[in-house]
């Protein structure tokens, strides 16, 4: 891992670790080890201070301190106080499912609930095909006829179909990636409890409700109660403060985090995102933030409602909500602060999403293409982010670059919307003038891969920048190509220049 190349540059990083014992015990202790590595204050181990004694509660229960995570939790297994580590049956209020999981769980719910029967609640269940959708494959076709038979079965009222795959535009109701689109639809809640079959369902936590992926088994059971067993994760608290650069990205922040933690460094924790940084952040940035934190291996991610979130729910959601946070005295098992403003742009190398390195640094890295599309990167910012680079410059792509709105929403977006500073040009204007493929239908098939004939997949050993959040091989087509992850500002310089580059060149 290449996060040496990282730290450097972040002097202000500190990591705090709370020694597990201290969930349990009062004992008082803590050490604090300097080292030159990484010009970083690590402090290795903290545990509680020793408490005085008290009586107990004359008016119930006492109760501890919980986090964001604990709180939603607790909440939804209805009960007073919950710590991590603790299994507990939990109500969900929204379960997600899509054509490359749906029809797998909808099998496991009929063999094992019966072939007659109903789900929990209809209104509860959100189905968006969205992964194979523009492809001739015949598997994936059925896929899809599969959702639209269980949705008419089961009266399901959230069905974002579509019939018309030679123009997405003549179904409504077809909305595209389901992270995305769940947003935009106003499924994602404050307060509350969202399971998805795509591991990637951990994006919501942006809008401060936990937020997690589940497999097929799992969600056929939610589909026949409405409950899940979920064991309570620990909470890794992540503290970004300082002004953001303008050649920075939510992209840029996630990247550093998990070169710091590698991949496995937050495995079934909660990651939780506070500070100075995350506050001034657009909700479309904080989903960025929080999708990639399965890429660290996490449980969920979550960042707590604020006027942002409120404002931007204000029109999509007509249903009450009630936002949770962090007590004060919560119990993190380690945090971690970061000075946002000492910041650089970051790629992460081929094949691990940890194996982060300066965008200046890979300078020499020729390229073949340019992807930027997909839930982490294909969302209206990121390609008002990715025209401001385009016209910025005045020049022409040098390699294929392609374009990949994540919903329809965000496909009228990029043809309708000015880019701030740009004349009254929109996107779609400007990445016609730099050379840009056509804006294409919108899915997120080629990040997974995908059938052959899928749109912009990698049939063959190339190099590629991508805003998309995995890069292991075969990820997005042929496992010889090259992926190397980055923000809709360092990808759309990079396809000015052929080579991987740091935006600076082009935005300062």
């Amino acid at each position: 891992m290449a996060s040496s190349a990282i730290a450097s540059n972040s002097p202000a990083f500190i990591k705090k670790d709370v020694d597990l014992s201290a969930f349990s015990s009062s004992a008082s202790s803590f050490s604090i080890q300097k080292t030159n590595k990484r010009n970083s204050r690590k402090i290795v181990s903290v545990m509680a201070p020793q408490q005085s004694p008290r009586s107990p509660s004359t008016s119930g229960s006492v109760k501890t301190a919980m986090t964001m995570t604990e709180k939603i939790l607790a909440r939804a297994s209805e009960k007073p106080q919950l710590s991590p580590g603790e299994n507990v049956w939990v109500n969900v209020d929204l379960l997600m499912t899509h054509d490359v999981c749906g029809p797998g769980s909808f099998g496991i719910f009929k063999k094992e609930f019966g072939e007659n029967a109903k789900v929990w609640d209809r209104e509860k269940i959100v189905i968006i095909p969205e992964h194979y959708i523009f492809t001739k494959d015949e598997r994936a076709n059925r896929n899809v006829d599969i959702l639209r038979e269980f949705c008419t079965e089961q009266n399901i009222k959230y069905f974002y179909d579509i019939k018309d795959l030679g123009n997405f535009r003549a179904n409504p109701d077809y909305k595209g990636v389901c992270h995305v689109a769940l947003a935009q639809e106003g499924h994602c809640r404050p307060g509350e409890v969202l399971l998805g079959t795509d591991s990637h369902t951990c994006t919501a936590g942006a809008f401060g409700q936990f937020a997690t992926g589940i497999g097929n088994t799992d969600a056929a059971f939610v589909l026949g109660t409405g409950k899940i067993l979920l064991k309570v994760p620990p909470t890794l608290r992540f503290v970004m403060d300082g002004e953001m650069p303008n050649y920075l990205l939510a992209k840029d922040l996630i990247l550093q985090i998990i070169g710091e933690i590698s991949v496995s460094g937050a495995t079934y924790k909660s990651m939780e995102f506070v500070g100075t940084t995350v506050e001034s952040l657009t909700m479309e940035e904080r989903m960025t933030l929080c999708n990639m934190v399965i890429e660290a291996g996490g449980k969920n991610g979550v960042v707590p409602a604020d006027s942002t979130t409120h404002k931007y729910l204000e029109d999509k959601t007509s249903l009450p909500y009630e936002p949770v946070y962090s007590d004060e005295q919560a119990r993190f098992l380690s945090e971690y602060r970061f000075d946002i403003s000492k910041l650089e742009p970051l790629v992460a190398k081929p094949h691990s999403p940890d194996k982060c390195a300066l965008a200046r640094e890979c300078k020499d890295v020729k390229i073949d293409r340019v992807y930027i599309g997909s839930c982490t990167g294909g969302k209206t910012e990121d390609f008002l982010a990715a025209a401001k680079v385009f016209h910025a410059s005045g020049k022409k792509v040098k390699v294929p670059t392609f374009l990949v709105p994540a919903t329809q929403k965000v496909w009228m977006d990029v043809y309708s919307l000015p880019v701030p500073g740009c004349g009254g040009k929109t996107c779609s204007q400007i990445f016609e003038e730099a050379g840009c493929d056509t804006p294409a239908s919108p899915t997120c098939g080629a990040c997974m891969g995908g059938p052959r004939d899928t749109y912009a997949r990698m049939n063959e050993p190339q190099v590629c920048v991508s805003t998309t959040n995995r890069n292991f091989p075969g990820r997005m087509g042929h496992k010889e190509s090259q992926i190397y992850l980055a923000s809709p500002y360092t990808a759309a310089a990079s396809a000015l220049r052929g080579y991987v580059t740091d935006p600076r060149e082009f935005l300062i």
